[in-house]
């Protein structure tokens, strides 16, 4: 899988005319702030977790969100790696749904040996727009918009982390 996200045909550049960041003291802004980045998406959604919980990922408008992303352009991704694939087998059933359906264009995978100490979730749109939770146990957040240098680095530490990802979350159940 390819460890680095491309950049956008338009250059990496914003619709908006001014970059903006702003801190998020709580999760419901960081819930509102994943669906004004999702809303972004045109060519990729990186995402790492401790699990995905607590963050509306199972929301019915945030999944059609995503399912619209991924109809929108042939070659859309959304890469998602967590520590613990556990709630999303048992509790998102829109997204393993959105798996199945269109498994060519997304992963679900569970962080390497090399990744476990990582606590601080990322949500990469584009390799241009993000949130960056500092620390899973505490609420406060970055959200930048249009700042390709500051994600930069975030892209460069999701790479990591998604390199040394294992498999996950498949789209098919085998077995007997």
């Amino acid at each position: 899988m390819v460890t680095s996200t491309p950049t956008p045909p338009e250059g990496g550049t914003s619709t908006d005319p001014l970059p903006r960041q702003e801190t998020l003291a709580t999760i419901a802004a960081q819930v509102a702030a994943i669906d004004t980045l999702l809303a972004l998406a045109q060519h990729s959604i990186r995402v790492f977790d401790v699990d995905l919980s607590g963050m509306g990922w199972n929301n019915a408008a945030r999944a059609e969100t995503i399912r619209a992303f991924l109809r929108s352009n042939p070659a859309a991704t959304l890469e998602i790696v967590v520590h613990d694939t556990g709630w999303i087998e048992r509790s998102c059933p829109r997204l393993l749904n959105l798996l199945q359906y269109r498994g060519h264009a997304i992963a679900i995978r569970r962080t390497g040996q090399d990744a476990r100490q990582a606590m601080d979730p990322l949500l990469i749109i584009d390799g241009v727009h993000f949130l960056h939770r500092f620390h899973a146990s505490q609420p406060r957040a970055a959200l930048s918009i249009g700042d390709a240098v500051a994600a930069q680095p975030l892209v460069t530490r999701f790479d990591a982390i998604s390199e040394s990802a294992e498999p996950g979350v498949t789209p098919t159940v085998l077995g007997l």
